[in-house]
């Protein structure tokens, strides 16, 4: 619509100044997609995906071609407000910068001289994904002032944790080279709705004789995709790769040489796995026993092969432990080194760049401040001794996004706290704001991207002047900094300077690359050669791959690969499972009515079984419900799912399902546990 909207106005003018600019997909998402933007005069009228980058290849997914629309939404913010009358009304009266940030640093001052800095907490994560604006002037600007600590653990830091646990880091393989596996599991990853070019690559492989697997807990896209899809029971895939081990170990079908050469802890594992005989672990999963035996053969005889492991694995109580088992199978095959063989959660980690000069901690006057769960907001705002006065948000949305939102929003509603966001829109969390200051988005931004999927340093060079009055998250905490008075050095710095400051690393991989070779080239693959990679490069403390670990035994957990029960006690009887929607990123792009449109309406899948006990058919509207809270979406029924299972997809404003989900921490990493929720469905009653 809105490229017909500009071409009917450039119609009636005669005059097209058209020209095509590079930049770069600014979301939490794997896949860093390179895009084509196209402008005429200082407008973008539409975004496409760049033919030329080695790994995205011009393709991008339906949200990104929407950004135009996003961009030039109506409703995007373009002056700073104010609140008027009580928290969650969402009225506002427009203000001017300075008296924001006269407004900012008048009350930090106060909170800071009464209660001290730590009554501050910033909150936020990676609403844009570059360096600079998510992870540069901000932190300058906290440890400065010596806020709280939060702890952005929200995403993977419990898969990361188990898949270091084994590995040392939390890298893995080139996905280019995936197009040489043999075999390909899928493991807890919707991959063609959340990393689009791992399916082409996963296509290319199966062009050339590669069989794919995909395990999850619903029949979605991707197990549509697949050439055979295993449903498991949520929680219990660490059960299932110890009953695939056991089958391997049971029927020789392991790397004897490779597992002496290149691991620490396997006769304790084989003694480990007696227990999980294919009918014990069926029992836990409820994947059949002989499909178990299956598993473990195909993969215990095909080589190289690949496991692509997913984020929504590891967020259970026990999902650090689950990334960890998956992550000792390919040691017992020997597929690290093999071109193609290995697994993949994340390669973040090779794309290290100078954090600490970046972010500088050593400003920090109190070392020692407390840290803060990002999980746990509520809890924080309603219960940390001392309390938090004071909340400042950007690149998030925890009124929808946190845990347990029903007491996150209980907290937002604390007259006495001043709450700042900075967003785009007038998000959910805006309901809750005493101010609010528009954000550009990125194509107004200088800043650089890295993958935690592919292996490139991309540039994204402004496309648009910003818009209205909106300031860059790096503006934003440049010129606060200038209100508090602030006067190191760091704080005069251009996107340019911190730019080369992250790049000027003793980090090998990113050696030779530097601001003027991204400004010329774009991107750049880090140079990573085969003698750092597993197996030749292990970084743990054995310097081996740790089927035993005597750290995670020290920590009072299991030193080998287990499975424990979910902790969500059984008072409901169905589990829930909130994964992402195909058209949304979280709560990115749900406001856009187009792709509301092709989301159609908040929907729950129900096993028919479970559908008939509750006297419910496909389009009833339902209620779901727990002792956290409950919200209305639409059911749709079929064979998707187990019976006991019930899985919504998306953050939808306003109807958001973390009402019911809770703010435990994971066995590992302090991760979140969205997907260890249970609930109980009753039909919504009819007006």
């Amino acid at each position: 619509m809105l490229v017909t909207r500009f071409e009917a106005k450039l119609g009636v003018s005669g005059t097209v100044e058209l020209t095509q600019h590079l930049s770069v997909c600014p979301f939490d998402c794997p896949d860093t997609c390179s895009l084509m933007v196209l402008k005429d005069r200082d407008t973008i009228i539409k975004v496409t995906g760049n033919p030329g980058h080695p790994v995205t290849r011009g393709a991008i997914c339906d949200k990104v071609r929407h950004l135009p629309m996003r961009t030039y939404h109506p409703e995007r913010l373009m002056r700073p407000m104010r609140r008027l009358g009580p928290k969650g009304t969402l009225r506002f009266e427009p203000i001017s910068w300075d008296a924001a940030y006269a407004e900012i640093s008048e009350r930090f001052r106060s909170i800071i001289q009464t209660h001290g800095p730590e009554a501050i907490l910033p909150y936020s994560f990676y609403g844009n994904m570059g360096i600079l604006n998510a992870e540069g002037m901000d932190r300058r600007f906290f440890n400065r002032l010596g806020s709280s600590v939060l702890d952005r653990t929200i995403c993977n830091s419990s898969g990361a944790e188990g898949f270091r646990y084994t590995m040392g880091v939390n890298a893995g393989l080139d996905p280019e080279d995936t197009v040489n596996s043999k075999l390909i599991i899928v493991w807890g990853a919707n991959i063609v709705s959340t990393n689009m070019h791992q399916v082409l690559y996963a296509n290319e492989a199966r062009k050339r004789g590669a069989q794919i697997i995909h395990i999850d807990v619903q029949e979605n896209r991707t197990a549509r995709w697949a050439d055979w899809y295993v449903p498991v029971l949520p929680g219990t895939d660490a059960a299932l790769a110890l009953g695939m081990m056991h089958v391997m170990v049971r029927d020789n079908l392991v790397n004897h040489p490779f597992i002496e050469r290149y691991t620490q802890g396997y006769p304790e594992l084989v003694a480990h796995l007696h227990q999980f005989t294919p009918e014990y672990v069926s029992n836990i999963t409820r994947v059949p026993a002989d499909d178990i035996v299956r598993l473990g053969h195909i993969y215990g005889s095909t080589s190289p092969s690949f496991i692509r492991i997913g984020n929504g694995l590891q967020h259970h109580d026990n999902g650090g432990m689950i990334v960890r088992a998956i992550t000792c199978l390919p040691a017992l095959t020997g597929q690290w080194g093999l071109v193609g063989g290995g697994a993949l959660k994340g390669n973040s980690w090779y794309a290290g760049l100078n954090t600490a000069a970046v972010q500088r901690p050593d400003l920090r006057p109190n070392r020692h401040a407390r840290t803060i769960n990002m999980n746990q907001l509520g809890e924080a705002l309603l219960r940390a001794t001392p309390p938090i006065q004071s909340l400042f948000v950007y690149n998030s949305n925890p009124a929808v996004v946190a845990p347990n939102q029903n007491k996150v929003r209980e907290g937002l509603l604390r007259e006495d706290l001043f709450t700042v966001v900075h967003d785009l829109f007038l998000t959910d969390t805006c309901l809750y704001a005493d101010l609010v200051l528009p954000a550009t988005s990125h194509f107004e931004n200088l800043d650089i991207y890295k993958s935690y999927w592919h292996l490139y340093l991309q540039l994204q060079e402004p496309i648009i002047e910003p818009l209205g009055e909106c300031k860059s998250n790096f503006t934003l905490f440049q010129e606060l900094a200038q209100w508090m008075a602030f006067d190191e050095a760091c704080f005069r710095e251009t996107e340019e300077d911190m730019i080369r400051t992250a790049l000027d690393t003793g980090n090998q991989y990113i050696k030779g690359i530097t601001y003027e070779r991204l400004k010329e080239e774009k991107w750049v693959k880090l140079m990573v050669p085969s003698h750092d990679q597993f197996p030749h490069h292990i970084p743990t403390p054995s310097g081996k791959i740790e089927l035993y670990s005597q750290a995670l035994s020290e920590a009072g957990l299991s030193g080998l690969p287990d499975y424990t029960p979910l902790k969500e006690p059984m008072t409901y009887p169905l589990h829930l499972i909130s994964g992402p929607n195909h058209h949304f990123l979280n709560s990115t792009f749900a406001n856009l009515a187009s792709l509301q449109r092709k989301a159609h309406v908040p929907e729950i899948a129900m096993h028919e079984d479970d559908a008939s006990m509750r006297n419910l058919k496909t389009g009833d509207q339902v209620i779901l419900w727990n002792d956290r809270g409950h919200c209305t979406m639409r059911v749709r029924v079929g064979r998707e799912v187990m019976s006991g299972v019930v899985v919504s997809q998306g953050l939808w404003w306003t109807e958001a399902v973390n009402a019911l989900t809770s703010d435990r921490l994971s066995d590992l990493g302090g991760g979140a546990t969205f997907f260890s929720t249970r609930v109980d469905v009753v039909k919504a009653p009819t007006d």
